[in-house]
C-alpha cells in the first residue's frame, strides 16, 4: 500500500472543507486505500492552527485530532531534519516521511514543491498525488 505523509495544511483543509482534493486524500486514508502517516508534531501543529486561524473550539480540535488519528498511522520520527529553512515546522513533515518510509510527501506549500523530492521521496501537490493514485488503481 502507498505510504503518504501530508503537510499540515492538507490535513486542515481536508478537515474543514468536505469537498476538494485534501478531503479526497483523507477519504482514501479513511477507506484504507492509502497508508497516511502523521506524527505528534504534525498533530500538535494542526491543533495550534485550528483555533488560531479557524476559530475551532477545544472540543473541535480534539475531534479533528481523533479523526486524523483514526485514519492515519502515528509514527515517532527517529531523525531530526533541517531541510525547509523558510518554514521550520515543515521539517516535522519531512521527519515523519523519512521515519515512516513514505512513498510521497503531499503539500500545497510552494517552497517544498520546488524541491521536487527529498532523498528518494517525491514531493507532490495533492492534485498530482490524486491523479497518480487514480492511474495506479486503474
Amino acid at each position: 500500500m502507498i505510504r503518504v505523509t501530508a503537510d499540515t495544511n492538507i490535513l486542515i483543509s481536508g478537515i474543514i472543507f468536505s469537498r476538494g482534493k485534501p478531503f479526497q486524500l483523507l477519504e482514501l486514508a479513511r477507506e484504507g486505500k492509502i497508508n497516511l502517516t502523521v506524527s505528534d508534531a504534525i498533530l500538535d501543529e494542526m491543533a495550534d492552527v485550528l483555533p488560531r486561524k479557524f476559530n475551532f473550539s477545544l472540543k473541535g480540535v480534539e475531534e479533528a485530532r481523533r479523526r486524523i488519528q483514526a485514519m492515519a498511522r502515528t509514527v515517532t520520527p527517529g531523525v531530526r531534519l533541517d531541510v525547509i529553512k523558510e518554514d521550520p515546522p515543515d521539517n516535522r513533515v519531512w521527519e515523519c516521511a523519512v521515519s515512516s518510509g513514505a512513498d510521497y510527501i503531499v503539500t500545497r506549500d510552494k517552497d517544498p514543491l520546488r524541491l521536487d523530492r527529498y532523498d528518494a521521496i517525491p514531493i507532490v501537490s495533492v492534485a498530482d498525488f490524486l491523479e497518480l493514485e487514480r492511474v495506479r488503481t486503474l
